[in-house]
């Protein structure tokens, strides 16, 4: 089986970072994803390139004519095409919404920007932590006291973008479907990462959540929703936030003078609570708490390594993760009950379906350096 997305063509014009990770999540799932790129050579090994995997590889020169129209001609057989740079580039190189929808009026063209194809900052250059500034996630994530801690680039590149591109681009092939009509999707990570941030906007606006960083539910404010030091370095997380949930962490710890359950939501309760956690769990090592609360319902997990994620009992039990040309890595997300998704397949060498891709579409171009 080939997953449910088998039988849509999408090409996904080179670029990094979001765009490609909508690519890898729809070729993931099936779908026939054919990446276009510059004819220079890439720096990374095609076994690391786990953002290209599973996906076909054409060499053309956009910025020449022969491969704007032979761009044009794999339109023609293709569902959507996705591309990230910012607004005007493919319309430059010839390519843009109007020429594609022309050749292919039931395309679906997603783009992939910061800011979006409209607005002051439209063509102002930017990257993840500024996407997220301006949304108001950054300011919310950090400890009290302290500046805003910048997160890895998981919230806008890919949380907020890539994976809101492939939601949009889906959504407009379904509506397809229907109408029979193509149509541009517009996907902006500070949009992206505005649609993650509702429940904090709406605590926010009912008074539930506090500007003030490190003072929140879920925000690390909360002694019993945090991270702690065990005696060997390492760290443990708790996210007991449920009254049943908190009754079951405090039995297990054997906490005397904890805050009663429901009485532990209270803020003022948060700071006596704190020490009391901090000093507990200095006391063992990470793996002696693994042995007393993992699989309970205290809410707890190990903070594990990158390097540790692989071999942890529960993503082996679940298959979570699988050698492709001897590099590891995630399997397909999410899981399917009928329509299971193979295995991922190490990314092509660049260029390497140039020549099979142009000659279906009934184009007969030279050899690169020809």
């Amino acid at each position: 089986m080939m997953g449910p997305l088998e039988g849509i063509r999408i090409i996904e014009i080179d670029g990094i970072g979001p765009c490609p990770f909508a690519g890898m999540m729809l070729a993931d799932l099936g779908a026939e994803v054919i990446r276009v790129g510059r004819p220079e050579p890439s720096h990374l090994q095609a076994a690391f390139d786990l953002l290209s995997r599973g996906k076909k590889s054409v060499v053309l020169d956009l910025k020449s004519p022969e491969g704007t129209n032979a761009l044009l001609e794999i339109v023609k057989t293709a569902d959507a095409l996705i591309e990230g740079f910012r607004p005007g580039v493919m319309e430059r190189l010839g390519a843009g919404p109007e020429v594609c929808l022309e050749a292919n009026p039931r395309l679906v063209y997603g783009r992939m920007t910061g800011w979006g194809q409209s607005g002051p900052l439209a063509k102002s250059a930017g990257h993840d932590i500024n996407y997220i500034a301006l949304a108001g996630a950054l300011h919310a994530i950090g400890r009290k006291g302290e500046r805003p801690t910048v997160p890895i680039n998981l919230v806008g590149d890919f949380g907020g973008g890539g994976l809101l591109l492939a939601y949009g681009v889906l959504a407009a092939l379904l509506e397809t479907g229907k109408s029979g009509k193509g149509q541009v999707v517009d996907a902006a990570m500070v949009d992206g990462v505005a649609a993650l941030m509702a429940s904090v906007y709406a605590g926010m606006q009912q008074g539930f959540w506090s500007d003030k960083r490190g003072e929140n539910l879920l925000d690390s404010g909360a002694a019993f929703y945090d991270v702690y030091e065990t005696s060997d370095g390492k760290y443990i997380s708790v996210g007991a936030l449920e009254p049943q949930f908190y009754k079951v962490l405090v039995e297990k710890l054997s906490l005397e003078n904890a805050p009663a359950p429901m009485e532990h939501l209270r803020p003022d309760k948060w700071q006596e609570l704190r020490p009391k956690l901090e000093e507990l769990f200095r006391q063992r090592t990470r793996d002696e708490w693994c042995e007393l609360l993992e699989g309970t319902d205290a809410c707890f997990a190990p903070v594990l390594a990158t390097a540790e994620v692989f071999e942890h009992p529960h993503h082996v039990a679940r298959r979570s993760f699988v050698d492709v040309a001897g590099v590891k890595q995630a399997v397909a997300a999410p899981r399917f009950s009928r329509t299971v998704p193979e295995d991922p397949k190490a990314a092509r060498q660049r260029g390497a379906d140039t020549e099979d891709i142009l000659r279906e579409c009934g184009i007969n171009l030279p050899k690169s350096g020809e």
